[in-house]
């Protein structure tokens, strides 16, 4: 499965309109499958983004995990990637120029984008 930058988002997003910050397990995004939906739930713990638990059986297809709550990180990543015309932006330009990045990269971008924004880019 590959990973899709814009259910990160979309599950970071929603995770941190949470009440109390505790994400539970039932995290649902419309369009993706509950496997697509652990899977990044996986990807989101194993990048730093999120803690969470390993709830993988062997009957699953793939990683199985439940996002407890968002990392300093995963805020971070959310509040760059807030903004549906920056979001639209960095996705272009990562097409354009290099097909795919790392999620750090798509934060840094982020960030650069919302530095000129604000006019602190240089």
């Amino acid at each position: 499965m590959k990973r899709d930058m814009d259910l990160i988002r979309k599950m970071v997003l929603l995770i941190e309109e949470r009440p109390h910050g505790r994400a539970t397990s039932d995290i649902e995004v419309d369009g993706y499958t509950d496997e697509q939906i652990g899977y990044h739930a996986y990807l989101l713990v194993d990048s730093g983004l999120a803690v969470g638990c390993d709830v993988t059986t062997r009957g699953s297809f793939g990683p199985e995990y439940i996002i407890s709550y968002l990392t300093s990180a995963g805020h971070d990543f959310a509040d760059a990637s807030r903004n549906e015309t920056a979001w639209k932006k960095a996705k272009g330009i990562v097409r354009e120029k290099a097909g795919s990045v790392t999620l750090e990269v798509m934060k840094q971008l982020l960030v650069s984008l919302l530095k000129q924004a604000i006019g602190l880019a240089g």
